[in-house]
């Protein structure tokens, strides 16, 4: 989704370098070029290995591993989503790899306290250890999150964001839901679904692997040199 910001600017720029199919809602079709979003090359180039990134978590490569991502400060529908439904999780012999943000991290230690095959921090310093480890990750829906995901071929819950502006982290999800590249929830639904959706899919693997086939055909891993190649283009023919 587009917002108003962008949209006001694509009027009159020469080249509107766009990350997802579409966009001709909002700018004219023929300044268009899909480039996908820029990702860092510590994710996109990573060459971690799953037992690398099980590791670096302390966790056993031999069993599913979920990644819990709710951006830098955390996202309290899904923490509180993990927080009651821990335990079930580890019951059925899934890890979980659990960055909290800094509001939730005292609650979350205290529910992890004690507990084999859980890590729990309010930050992931290196995220790429984490995609490596990850089976599935349940995550929120911005732009960079989905841009990462898709890059990485990671079977994926969202939980949208729903006061975002414009709502567009639900438009976001809704537009790889759409392609059967993904899960979604609603946030308000999130402390009583997230886990259990989970669950489902750590356990049907044919599943997991139609996400990662779908997933993987909307990754764009060279998003930075297309956009400089416009950008040198658009110098050179002014």
């Amino acid at each position: 989704h587009a917002g108003k910001s962008n949209t006001i600017l694509g009027r009159k720029a020469n080249r509107i370098c766009v990350a997802y199919e579409g966009m001709d809602k909002f700018f004219p079709a023929d300044r268009i070029l899909l480039t996908g979003n820029p990702v860092r090359a510590t994710i996109s180039g990573s060459t971690c290995s799953r037992e690398e990134g099980a590791a670096f978590f302390k966790l056993d490569p031999s069993k599913k591993i979920l990644l819990v991502v709710g951006g830098s400060l955390g996202a309290r529908s899904i923490n509180e989503a993990m927080e009651s439904g821990l335990d079930s999780l580890l019951e059925a012999g899934i890890q979980v790899i659990w960055q909290t943000g800094k509001p939730f991290l005292e609650r979350a230690s205290a529910k992890a306290a004690g507990k084999q095959g859980v890590w729990v921090n309010d930050f992931i310093t290196q995220m790429e250890f984490g995609y490596a480890a990850a089976d599935a990750v349940i995550s929120r829906a911005g732009a960079m999150a989905i841009t990462e995901l898709c890059v990485l071929k990671k079977p994926v819950l969202f939980v949208p964001f729903p006061f975002a502006a414009e709502d567009h982290q639900t438009v976001n999800a809704q537009s790889l839901v759409k392609r059967n590249a993904a899960l979604m929830v609603k946030d308000s639904e999130a402390k009583e679904k997230v886990v259990p959706m989970m669950l489902d899919l750590l356990n049907d693997e044919a599943k997991r692997m139609e996400l990662v086939r779908n997933i993987s055909e909307l990754g764009i891993t060279d998003a930075d040199e297309r956009i400089a190649r416009e950008v040198l283009a658009l110098i050179k023919n002014k």
